[in-house]
């Protein structure tokens, strides 16, 4: 089973150049979309090492970004839907793994994508 360290340590680098390309822009409110597989209760341990890797590189929801989840429930033919849902949301980047890769991919070819590790339960 994979570690919060190493689901941070993946996430947190990986998103992190996409976010701080135009961190000059004062004010600016960046906005993350969050396309999940399984549920928040089952990210739960994973989303909080995931803001906190935000956090430790300036980055506060409510103060300088924004996240919008969707959640598939395990039901990967939401997938799609979902994803173009969050692109419809106009987002700075999209954050997902697994089988939302593809529907992410499908979605868009504008918005960044950001693949992340998570335990093999929630692919």
């Amino acid at each position: 089973m994979m570690h919060r360290r190493e689901f941070l340590a993946g996430a947190v680098s990986l998103l992190a150049p996409p976010l701080a390309a135009e961190a000059e822009q004062a004010g600016k409110v960046w906005r993350i979309g969050f396309l999940g597989v399984s549920s928040a209760s089952d990210y739960a341990p994973y989303l909080e090492a995931f803001r906190q890797g935000l956090r430790d590189l300036g980055y506060e929801e409510g103060r300088n970004i924004r996240i919008d989840y969707r959640w598939a429930q395990r039901r990967v033919e939401r997938l799609p839907g979902l994803a173009a849902e969050l692109v419809r949301l106009n987002p700075d980047v999209l954050v997902t793994h697994g089988r939302g890769v593809g529907a992410a991919q499908q979605a868009t070819a504008t918005i960044p994508i950001v693949i992340v590790s998570t335990p093999t339960q929630f692919a």
